[in-house]
């Protein structure tokens, strides 16, 4: 009789108890489940690093895959590609890169981003030069198949300053176009100015719109990585200093700008937009 407990009459399982097991098998998978999902999203998990370093060499490779191959595709074939194309594309790729990936790394997809965000406190110090070097690596990867593929120069998907400018012209382009640029950045990922996955919109407007106006002096690079990706491929760092001090300097003037719109970062809202969190509620002591 013990060993019918729990069986009807055939020594079949009864109802409840397979009822039973199904719930608690489904309590184990939800559990599981769970405890992936917060690993995954736990940006402090050193064992998620790697997701976060290849989201970062994979947003960068696009965006310069579109930043740098709209100068060589033009080169390829002239007349085809406006400037205006050229520039504002590089803005509807960082929006869809944001859209589609930012809650894995922050999209920074800029080495001046990342240190913006380390500076802000949003971000941790050890993870910047991770973060740099994948990033040089994707724009890297990106010139090197487009010079494959497209057959021209690397170089035509550059930034130079243009001919009748100096390099310290194009410096303080570069720096003043970054500021807003990060501006623009740290405030939709901010306390009560985090506006989650509609800051995509706003970072990718600007990009445009600075293309539109800034282009023709520095080439609006606004990032050290777009340029040098082009410039390691084609093994041409004529003024490749403008594309680092500038975009650095506005940067740091950005960081400083913040402060006073803001007062100190490393909030909950704005840590969590630069670690891959962009759906982090806002707390009083963000606004």
């Amino acid at each position: 009789m013990a060993e019918n407990q729990g069986q009807d009459g055939t020594g079949r399982v009864g109802a409840g108890e397979t009822r039973a097991q199904e719930h608690n098998l489904a309590s184990e998978l939800g559990v599981l489940e769970q405890n992936i999902m917060q690993r995954i999203q736990d940006f402090n998990d050193p064992r998620q690093e790697w997701r976060r370093l290849f989201s970062e060499l994979y947003g960068t490779f696009l965006l310069v895959i579109v930043a740098a191959g709209g100068g060589m595709m033009s080169q390829a074939f002239p007349g085809v590609i406006s400037r205006t194309a050229a520039v504002v594309a590089p803005g509807l790729m960082v929006m869809g890169i944001i859209l589609f990936m930012g809650k894995i790394s922050g999209a920074h997809l800029n080495p001046a981003v990342s240190i913006a965000f380390a500076l802000r406190g949003d971000f941790p110090w050890r993870r910047v030069p991770g973060y740099i070097v994948v990033q040089l690596i994707g724009a890297t990867l990106a010139c090197l198949l487009l010079q494959a593929v497209i057959g021209v120069s690397a170089t035509y998907g550059s930034n130079y300053p243009a001919a009748d400018y100096t390099a310290g012209a194009a410096f303080l382009m570069e720096a003043l176009l970054t500021m807003v640029l990060v501006s623009v950045i740290l405030g939709t990922a901010s306390g009560a100015q985090n506006v989650g996955l509609l800051g995509a919109f706003g970072v990718g407007a600007y990009i445009a719109l600075a293309g539109l106006w800034g282009s023709p002096i520095s080439g609006t690079s606004m990032n050290p990585a777009r340029t040098f990706g082009p410039d390691l491929a084609s093994l041409n760092f004529s003024d490749y200093w403008v594309y680092v001090a500038g975009p650095l300097t506005g940067a740091v003037v950005a960081v400083g700008i913040a402060f006073v719109l803001r007062g100190a970062g490393g909030g909950r809202s704005g840590s969590g937009a630069a670690q891959g969190d962009l759906f982090t509620e806002t707390t009083k002591e963000d606004t």
